[in-house]
C-alpha cells in the first residue's frame, strides 16, 4: 500500500476524519492470526500476512487489532491459555469521503474464515 495510503488509514483509526485524502483506500492481507493468553494478560500479539512480507504487532497494536476482530465477529477459538482470532483473505475497500461523513458507511471488508 503506497504510503499516503498508509497515513490515511493510521489517521482513520486514531479518529482523524479530516486527514486530506481523496479516491478509495484498499486494504488486503492474506491472513491474519492473533493470540492473546488468559494466563498472561500482558501478552498480546498478531501476525499479518500479505503478498510479499510478513509483520508482527505485539502489545497494545495486537490488543486494538484482536478488538477489531472480535467487533467484526470474527469467531474466537482457545487453547492451553491461549485465545485465538483468525482469519485469511481480507479485503477492505475504505471511502475516505463516507468515513468523514460518520454515518456508518465508507467501509466495506470482506474475509474467510481461517483454516
Amino acid at each position: 500500500m503506497p504510503a499516503a495510503n498508509q497515513h490515511a488509514v493510521a489517521a482513520f483509526f486514531k479518529g482523524d476524519t479530516n486527514f486530506p485524502f481523496k479516491g478509495k483506500i484498499s486494504v488486503t492481507a492474506e491472513k491474519i492470526v492473533c493470540r492473546t493468553s488468559n494466563v498472561d494478560i500482558t501478552a498480546r500479539s498478531c501476525e499479518v500476512t500479505f503478498k510479499t512480507k510478513k509483520q508482527t504487532l505485539n502489545g497494545r497494536e495486537a490488543n486494538d487489532l484482536f478488538a477489531t476482530e472480535s467487533v467484526a465477529g470474527v469467531a474466537s477459538d482457545g487453547a492451553a491459555g491461549s485465545n485465538f482470532e483468525s482469519l485469511s483473505k481480507l479485503n477492505c475497500t475504505l471511502a475516505p469521503a463516507q468515513l468523514k461523513q460518520k454515518a456508518g458507511g465508507g467501509a466495506e471488508c470482506s474475509y474467510e474464515a481461517a483454516n
